[in-house]
């Protein structure tokens, strides 16, 4: 890790202004919150927080990807998500002042905006925008733990590797139909996201490709039909 110093203010705005939960605010608002962010660079594979470590500080990712996850007693990785340029994390244990949740690792060379938790509650307390905004995020991240307890609970392998490659897909469409994800994601990452292994997830790509679904080419992986996935996701939830 290397600390970066001195960024000029107004350069420190700008690379602000790319955070989700920033994009909508007065650029004064934005500035009282660079005036508190100091900012690191962390190498792929550097570990920024560890899970049950006492830090309490809040990112926001100005460039690169970071890896949230952490490992079971036996020593399995769990992948809980990967957050790239314009997300934020750690604001769980900046709000509630408990252990860290998860492991947050650079999964690229990642530029990172930290501010402290005191001063990540001040500017919460100080603007009623921001706030709204906090609340929101948090709301919504309530919805998709919803959902995935939900697949995990009541769908079979088969289906949440599905729904797994159903939302990489929507995270990268490019038509209508159909979506570039590049680079493809591992068989062993997509097995640690769904609390399976390697093996079941690489039947699923195999009998996924038969059908005509995707396509493997390369670093990339090319869903060929969003619309059909999705209902056999949707079918899986019993049409939820």
């Amino acid at each position: 890790m290397t600390v970066s110093r001195n960024i000029p203010i107004d350069r420190a705005v700008a690379m602000l202004s790319s955070i989700k939960e920033f994009q909508n605010l007065h650029p004064k608002d934005v500035e009282m919150a660079a005036t508190v962010c100091q900012w690191y660079r962390y190498e792929i594979d550097n570990e920024i927080v560890r899970y049950r470590d006492k830090s309490n500080s809040v990112f926001f990712i100005v460039q690169g990807e970071v890896r949230v996850m952490y490992h079971s007693v036996s020593g399995q990785e769990v992948i809980l998500c990967d957050l790239s340029a314009g997300e934020m994390f750690g604001e769980l244990t900046a709000l509630d002042g408990c252990p860290r949740s998860a492991t947050a690792i650079a999964k690229t060379s990642v530029l990172l905006a930290s501010m402290s938790a005191e001063d990540f509650c001040n500017l919460i307390y100080s603007n009623r925008k921001i706030a709204e905004i906090i609340l929101k995020r948090l709301t919504g991240q309530i919805r998709r733990l919803t959902e995935r307890i939900y697949d995990y609970s009541t769908m079979t392998v088969r289906s949440r590797i599905q729904a797994e490659l159903l939302r990489f897909a929507k995270n990268h469409m490019n038509s209508a139909n159909t979506a570039i994800i590049s680079p493809a994601p591992t068989q062993t990452e997509i097995a640690n996201l769904v609390s399976t292994h390697r093996e079941a997830v690489s039947r699923e790509l195999n009998e996924l490709a038969r059908n005509k679904l995707i396509k493997r080419q390369k670093h990339d992986l090319h869903i060929l039909d969003i619309e059909k996935l999705s209902q056999m996701v949707s079918d899986a939830r019993g049409g939820l």
